[in-house]
């Protein structure tokens, strides 16, 4: 008798395969910060938004309604994810400390 292939599942070339073809939609973080204070931490966190500190992950922020500062974090994996929200968590909440200091 001829050596049998051992048996390998068929599906995983195609799950492979559909990886590979459809990328897999990128970890995201939104984030709200409703303070009288939005517009001035925004303008705080523009010299940050414009630099790239790590090419895995784009931040972006806005300001609605005068009063919320909205934070929204995109990453390719979750320990980029991680990092770039330690990042602008801790620079966020720096600023609002530093207006009621003021």
């Amino acid at each position: 008798m001829p050596a049998r292939e051992p048996a390998v599942p068929f599906f995983i070339p195609f799950v492979v395969y559909l990886s590979e073809v459809f990328k897999v939609p990128p970890h995201d973080a939104l984030f709200r910060f409703t303070t009288v204070h939005a517009d001035r931490i925004y303008r705080s966190l523009l010299p940050e938004l414009k630099d790239e500190v790590n090419p895995r992950s784009v931040a972006t922020c806005w300001v609605e309604e005068a009063n919320t500062l909205v934070l929204r974090i995109e990453a390719q994996d979750l320990a980029a994810l991680r990092a770039a929200l330690n990042m602008f968590l801790r620079l966020v909440s720096i600023a609002e400390e530093m207006q009621q200091i003021a």
